[in-house]
C-alpha cells in the first residue's frame, strides 16, 4: 500500500511533535500545520532524513497521509479478530475488531508472510490502538516491516519497552511511551506525536515488486479466536500495494 511522500517521514505531527530524551530516527522529521517541533536535541535526525517544520514538504507529505489513511479504512476486510491480538499468528490481510473497535497487544502478535515479501498486512480501528508494555509485533516467513499497516480512526499508544511493527496512520495522535523501537513510522493527521527516549528505523522491505494485489482473503484462517467475515472478502482493485521501496537506503 502506497504512502507517498509520507512514507519518507518517521515521525509526521499534524499539531505538534514533543520528544523527551535521546529518542533517535534515520528518516524525516516533521509537522503541517502545526508550527512546533520540541525536544531535538537531545533528540537525533540521522542523516539521510531532515527535519520539516510547517514547510512545503510537510505539507504534501499530510496529503499524501490523509490519502493513504483513506485507502486503508476503505479496504474490505478479510476476517474479524479479538479487540486483543496477543496470541494470534495471522496470514496477510486486512483485519479489524468486531464493528472496528478498539485494537490493543497485550503480548506478542506474530505475522506471517507465508513466504511472499509482498504479502500487506492492514489493521483498522475506528477508535484507538493500545500496545502493552514490552508487547512485541514478530515477523515470519518472508513478512516485511513495510508492509503492515495500523489505521487509527482515534490515538494510538506505543506500551514502555515495546518493539513495535509497521506504519501507524493515526487521524488524531500519537504517544510512542519510553524506550519503544519502532520499526516502521508513527504518521499523525491532526494531532501531536509525543515521543521519549525511542528508537525509530526505517522498515526493511525486500525490493521484489509484487505480481498480484496480496492482501487478497487468506488461504488459511488464523489461529485464535479470528472469525471469517459475514460477507465474503473482497479483493482489492487498485494498484498501489507492495513494497515500499522510494528510499531503499534507508537502514535505520
Amino acid at each position: 500500500m502506497g504512502l507517498g511522500t509520507s512514507g519518507n517521514f518517521a515521525v509526521l505531527g499534524g499539531e505538534a511533535v514533543t520528544n523527551t530524551g535521546p529518542t533517535t530516527m534515520g528518516m524525516d522529521l516533521g509537522v503541517w500545520p502545526g508550527s512546533s517541533i520540541t525536544g531535538f536535541p537531545p533528540g537525533l535526525v540521522n542523516a539521510p532524513g531532515t527535519t520539516h517544520t510547517t514547510d512545503s514538504v510537510a505539507q504534501l507529505a499530510q496529503s499524501d497521509l490523509t490519502t493513504a489513511y483513506d485507502n486503508a479504512a476503505g479496504r474490505p476486510l478479510n476476517a474479524t479478530t479479538t479487540s486483543d491480538l496477543v496470541g494470534l499468528t495471522l496470514p496477510g490481510g486486512v483485519y479489524a475488531g468486531t464493528d472496528k473497535s478498539p485494537l490493543s497487544l497485550s503480548g506478542t502478535l506474530v505475522l506471517d508472510g507465508g513466504g511472499d515479501p509482498s504479502t500487506v498486512f492492514i489493521f483498522q480501528t475506528d477508535s484507538t490502538l493500545i500496545t502493552g508494555s514490552s508487547s512485541t509485533v514478530s515477523l515470519i516467513n518472508g513478512a516485511q516491516e513495510c508492509n503492515v499497516f495500523w489505521q487509527v480512526g482515534s490515538s494510538a499508544t506505543l506500551g514502555t519497552g515495546s518493539v513495535f511493527v509497521g506504519n501507524i496512520l493515526a487521524l488524531t495522535s500519537i504517544t510512542v511511551t519510553t524506550g519503544v523501537t519502532v520499526h516502521g513510522r508513527a504518521l499523525a493527521r491532526t494531532g501531536a506525536v509525543t515521543l521519549d527516549t525511542d528508537t525509530f528505523s526505517a522498515p526493511t522491505c525486500d525490493l521484489t515488486p509484487p505480481t498480484s494485489d496480496s492482501t487478497s482473503p487468506p488461504t488459511s484462517p488464523p489461529t485464535s479466536s479470528v472469525t471469517p467475515p459475514s460477507t465474503s472478502p473482497g479483493g482489492n482493485s487498485d494498484t498501489d500495494l507492495g513494497p515500499d521501496v522510494r528510499r531503499p537506503a534507508y537502514t535505520g
